[in-house]
């Protein structure tokens, strides 16, 4: 015989935070008695925590991503030029098919900087390498570059959308819950008041 839980299912976002509860009747949310009035401010207050927590790991994801994205596209833009000319060079070596006096494009050369004030010439050959993290280079051909580094690109540029769209949700949950904690504290002090006012009344009234 299997038993269904009748735990109702917490609402969240594309990424699994939570939607935090909104607290529209203070009386009905605490329940029979008051006494439940300062766990439920300790419950809030962890709540706005963990929110806070989460958040600032977004903001830092985002920043990361901020500053991998522009270095993922130069690369892209560098393996692309290189593609371009290439498939320029070959048209090009096409039409001059066994022409003597056709003179064959120079290699293409730059330059790169081996310290602050030492720079060394290269030829680009048709491999690039690519950093891929912890120290790893590897090498790769034009084609397979361009798609890896196009994929890169679409990741990163997704990961960044769904980072901004999570810091505006957590903001809207961490709001909720500053003012469901400002309900909560209001309603209590407004009760203290009312009880503390009832036994006054009470003492006049024995005199």
């Amino acid at each position: 015989m299997s038993v269904s839980s009748s735990k109702p299912q917490v609402e969240t976002n594309p990424r699994g935070i939570p939607r935090a509860p909104f607290v529209s009747n203070v009386e009905e949310y605490l329940g029979p008695g008051n006494n439940t009035v300062e766990s439920t401010l300790a419950k809030f207050q962890e709540m706005i925590a963990k929110y806070r927590y989460m958040e600032l790991n977004v903001q830092n994801r985002r920043k990361g991503l901020d500053q991998k994205l522009p270095d993922i596209e130069k690369t892209l833009a560098m393996v692309e030029f290189l593609k371009d000319r290439r498939t320029k060079t070959e048209e090009e070596d096409m039409d001059k098919d066994l022409d003597d006096d056709g003179v064959d494009e120079a290699p293409l050369k730059t330059t790169f900087e081996l310290n602050d004030t030492l720079y060394a010439e290269a030829e680009i050959s048709e491999m690039v390498y690519l950093w891929l993290g912890a120290n790893v280079m590897l090498a790769y051909p034009l084609n397979e570059a361009h798609d890896l580094l196009s994929s890169k690109l679409a990741t990163a540029q997704q990961s960044r959308s769904n980072a901004i769209e999570d810091m505006e949700w957590l903001r809207e949950q961490i709001t909720v819950m500053e003012v469901n904690l400002a309900r909560v504290y209001n309603w209590d002090v407004r009760k203290r008041r009312e009880a503390k006012g009832r036994g006054l009344e009470a003492g006049d009234t024995e005199k």
